[in-house]
């Protein structure tokens, strides 16, 4: 008999001792060999795995058994000693912070066995060894290093209902539940109390077949039933997928089209030759012949004036001509552009930010502006501001005079070097003094440079007053340009291109190719009037940025 020193392992209970006790080490052995005498085998290799996968293993009984010389020998041995002295060895408790099981009655507890196996008491070596791998305590059965017997190739698998199957219920039994157990699902199943359970039967070494088919089964329904669910976002593909709706194709025009066209041109052809005819009938009555004896069409100022243009007209005429062209296409695309692509932002001044289009129309009507005034000034000191200027009462009905002889086609007496009809002297009269300033304070009204402290200012004169008017200005000044143009055409094209651009008063050629020269000019303006060109012409006054 040789006395040896126990290995102390894990405790009994949560946050107790470690197990055996300090005092209980010296074990006797009777039938064991000394340890040189007998060699580990090769099997017994220690390995330290999760409860499952114990759980998952059916060893032999053979397995079993201690074996002479090793580290579980002795434990067993040891085992055996508490078994001789009490009937059964107590292992760790059925439920946390519990006793342990089985209770110390002194009497070791039969062990209830399946209806198809016999019972066989299991010896207390066997149930010494196989006590730590089915325990509840995870942490503790997870930290043991215990040679791991030959696992039988069943132990890992499962049944063909999904159920899986574990240890046997005996020693040397088949894996527990049998091969064909079919799983019941209960309709409602009761939260099981396993601390009830315990005090209801403290005997029960082994759970019920119900019990351990029931917890397999609750796994098995709770994956392999799918879960009802229903769609709460859209699919992220389809958005990507989706057509995008057709373009509304552009409205050719058609045959109706162009012959409602043709109609209306030819509509105006006949009220114009009926109105021709309305006029000339008119004019050959004798009260009519009277009338234009009385008002020729023009009348003689109440201030002499020199003849003729001085080479300043010539200059501020060009210039009002090519500057307008600018500031009417200017302004038709500040009014129909939607989003603008480039903006300029004057230094200083983040929150006057415009478009680069807004900025060249102000520009331009800036510079027009000035041209408008050096005009009017020079106007008035040189004394030809009596040209454009009425100084009498007859001028309306000279006007009127006149207005007759252009319908008819019968054209006034012309005598632009030396004096306007009365008609063409309202008409300027009109332009320079009435709509170039009516142009000029509703511009300035709508555009950034109005005070926008002046409440009472703005009060008085409401922006929307600014928007009404000057649209309908813009449309004046086109009238205006095409009837003049129309008209020195029609009444002595050569003589009257060398009044406005060569000043001499002669039939000649000079002064077509001047006005050929300036129509190439505003051409180039109009092509350059584009962001490439405005972009660094307008970074010298401010900031130009894309956004």
């Amino acid at each position: 008999m040789a006395t040896r020193m126990l290995r102390r392992g894990l405790p009994r209970v949560p946050g107790g001792d470690p197990w055996p006790p300090a005092d209980a080490v010296a074990v006797e052995a009777a039938d064991a060999p000394e340890p040189s005498d007998v060699s580990l085998p090769e099997a017994a290799v220690p390995v330290a795995e999760p409860v499952a996968a114990a759980a998952a293993v059916a060893p032999e009984a053979d397995a079993l058994a201690p074996r002479a010389g090793s580290v579980n020998g002795a434990v067993a041995a040891t085992a055996g000693v508490i078994a001789s002295s009490s009937g059964i060895r107590r292992g760790l408790p059925r439920v946390p912070g519990g006793e342990p099981w089985p209770p110390d009655s002194g009497a070791q507890a039969p062990v209830a066995d399946e209806p198809a196996a016999e019972a066989v008491p299991a010896p207390a070596s066997s149930a010494a060894a196989s006590a730590p791998v089915v325990s509840d305590t995870v942490g503790a059965a997870a930290s043991v290093s215990t040679p791991a017997p030959a696992a039988r190739p069943e132990t890992h698998a499962s049944s063909a209902t999904g159920v899986r199957r574990g240890l046997p219920r005996v020693v040397g039994g088949e894996p527990w539940p049998p091969a064909g157990i079919t799983p019941i699902i209960p309709a409602a199943a009761a939260p099981v109390d396993a601390a009830a359970t315990a005090s209801e039967h403290p005997v029960a070494a082994e759970p019920s077949a119900s019990a351990a088919a029931r917890v397999p089964t609750a796994a098995v329904a709770t994956v392999d039933t799918p879960l009802v669910w229903k769609r709460t976002v859209w699919d992220g593909r389809a958005p990507r997928h989706v057509p995008a709706a057709p373009e509304p194709a552009r409205r050719r025009p058609t045959w109706t089209q162009a012959i409602a066209v043709l109609f209306g041109a030819a509509a105006l052809g006949v009220l114009a030759g009926a109105a021709i005819a309305l006029v000339r009938t008119l004019l050959s009555f004798p009260f009519m012949q009277d009338f234009l004896a009385a008002f020729p069409g023009e009348y003689e100022p109440a201030i002499e004036v020199a003849p003729g243009f001085a080479p300043w007209v010539n200059w501020a005429h060009f210039f009002n001509m090519f500057l307008m062209v600018l500031i009417i296409r200017s302004g038709l695309q500040v009014r129909t552009e939607k989003r603008p692509t480039v903006f300029w932002t004057p230094r200083g001044n983040a929150k006057g930010k415009i478009s680069l289009n807004l900025w060249f129309h102000q520009a331009l009507d800036i510079l027009w502006l000035v041209n408008g005034v050096i005009f009017v000034v020079l106007l008035f000191v040189t004394g030809h501001w009596v040209r454009i200027v009425p100084t009498s009462w007859e001028v309306f009905p000279n006007a009127l005079s006149a207005a007759l002889q252009y319908v008819s086609f019968d054209w006034p007496h012309e005598n632009g070097w030396n004096n306007y009809n009365s008609l063409q002297q309202l008409a300027y009269f009109a332009t320079v003094f009435i709509a170039a300033p009516l142009a000029a304070i509703t511009g300035f009204r709508m555009s950034g440079l109005w005070p926008k402290k002046a409440e009472k200012l703005s009060k008085a004169y409401p922006v929307e007053w600014a928007r009404a008017l000057h649209f309908p200005i813009m449309l004046y000044f086109v009238a205006f340009i095409i009837a003049h143009v129309a008209l020195v055409m029609l009444t002595g094209f050569l003589r009257n291109l060398n009044h406005m651009f060569a000043a001499q008063d002669a039939v000649t050629w000079t002064g077509f190719w001047v006005f050929v020269v300036s129509i190439v000019m505003i051409a180039i303006g109009w092509a350059a009037a584009r962001p490439l060109v405005l972009a660094p012409i307008a970074k010298v006054f401010g900031k130009v940025s894309g956004r």
